[in-house]
């Protein structure tokens, strides 16, 4: 079968924390509308063709404003997750946590929240678990937050979802009592459940330990078409230095962190190049990387409410989900939470800029500090 179309593909950027205007990208861009959150055998979008010409010149359209809003302003100081940050933010950085306070101030007030509940726990990997860093080859948690990790999830439900294959998660956690969702919620290894068993892209599987488990894929049917995209992107960005192309199973990574922003735009028109044939695929932005998906009504959002209903925790009277995440994507997570009004999203950033989520931390270190929390409060509860 021909994956391939003679139409430009649309490009589509996920819903952003950050302001339109900031972003720069025009509003019929910049989403699309989400139906109900009840499971549907009908995973597609519908996505209006794009008009000619709108993306022909890559400097006049929206990617690269959407690429440099990804990157900090100038005057920079560097924070312990490895990011660049204005040096005149800090009064600002604490105005905005009025709005957003952090989890570790507030801890009484979630642990109150959570008395009589059954805690579940959500967390993306880069810059939530692991420090942003120049080579995504070599984001490696610390030993001590892996110990932390390792802790938390002997007390509370733990899963992780990210948007590297699930595969490469797993691998640089190692941890085998966790749940891992990867390519942004699109690949999900999870207990055997009613809910799961009976969606029709749930398939028989068995983990690392030879336990038989659910596999959902509801974009299984892109994988060709993906490995053709990822093939593709390599050979036209391989000229670029700096330029990197991560193959994430459901979802193609170009990575410009070590790309001299006078190449940015190569970057952008090489992918742009790419993606105009395949207009089942669309483009989103994400903290120095360019991310090709397919156009298909899932998010992590609805990888949390999956979980959540495989682990047999989808009534809110009696349990508290927790998502603790910094990128873009994770925002989907947090509207979940915050519309059903049955948990907190946590943004993790040390910059300003708005969210779904409730509380903040700044950094990766403040996410281990929160998950030592989480089992110290654990532990006494138990001992009383």
């Amino acid at each position: 079968m021909d994956l391939k179309s003679n139409h430009a593909s649309p490009v589509l950027a996920d819903p952003a924390p950050i302001s339109k205007s900031r972003l720069g990208v025009p509003s019929g861009l910049l989403t699309y509308s989400s139906p109900a959150l009840a499971f549907s055998p009908n995973l597609f979008l519908t996505v209006p063709r794009k008009k000619t010409g709108i993306l022909d010149d890559v400097r006049a359209s929206s990617w690269l404003d959407a690429m440099k809003s990804s990157s900090p302003p100038h005057r920079k100081t560097r924070d312990i997750n490895n990011e660049l940050v204005s040096a005149d933010t800090d009064f600002a950085y604490h105005t905005w946590m009025v709005k957003y306070p952090s989890a570790l101030k507030s801890f009484e007030q979630i642990t109150k929240f959570a008395k009589g509940k059954r805690i579940a726990l959500f967390l993306d990997y880069d810059g939530t678990l692991s420090p942003i860093v120049d080579n995504p080859e070599c984001a490696f948690m610390s030993n001590d937050m892996r110990a932390a990790l390792a802790e938390v999830a002997k007390y509370f439900p733990t899963a992780i979802i990210s948007g590297r294959s699930r595969d490469k998660v797993y691998e640089f956690v190692g941890l085998t009592d966790l749940y891992y969702a990867g390519s942004h919620g699109m690949d999900i290894m999870c207990p055997i459940g009613q809910s799961s068993n009976e969606h029709s892209n749930c398939i028989r599987s068995t983990d690392k330990q030879g336990k038989e488990v659910n596999l959902f894929q509801p974009a299984s049917e892109f994988l060709p078409m993906i490995d053709e995209v990822f093939n593709s992107l390599v050979n036209s960005t391989k000229e670029i230095k700096g330029a990197t192309v991560e193959n994430n199973k459901f979802c193609v990574s170009v990575h410009y962190r070590n790309v001299d922003e006078k190449n940015w735009t190569t970057v952008a028109q090489c992918v742009h190049d790419v993606i105009r044939n395949y207009p089942r695929l669309r483009l989103t932005h994400g903290r120095k990387v360019l991310e090709v998906r397919p156009v298909i009504n899932w998010d992590k959002g609805k990888a949390v409410k999956f979980l959540l209903e495989s682990l047999g925790l989808s009534n809110c009277d009696d349990m508290l989900p927790i998502y603790v995440g910094d990128d873009r994507t994770d925002e989907d997570a947090f509207k979940v939470l915050r519309e059903g009004n049955c948990g907190h999203g946590i943004l993790v950033s040390s910059v300003p800029k708005e969210s779904n989520a409730f509380f903040s931390l700044r950094d990766t270190q403040e996410v281990m500090e929160f998950l030592k929390s989480l089992v110290i409060w654990k532990k006494k509860t138990i001992v009383l």
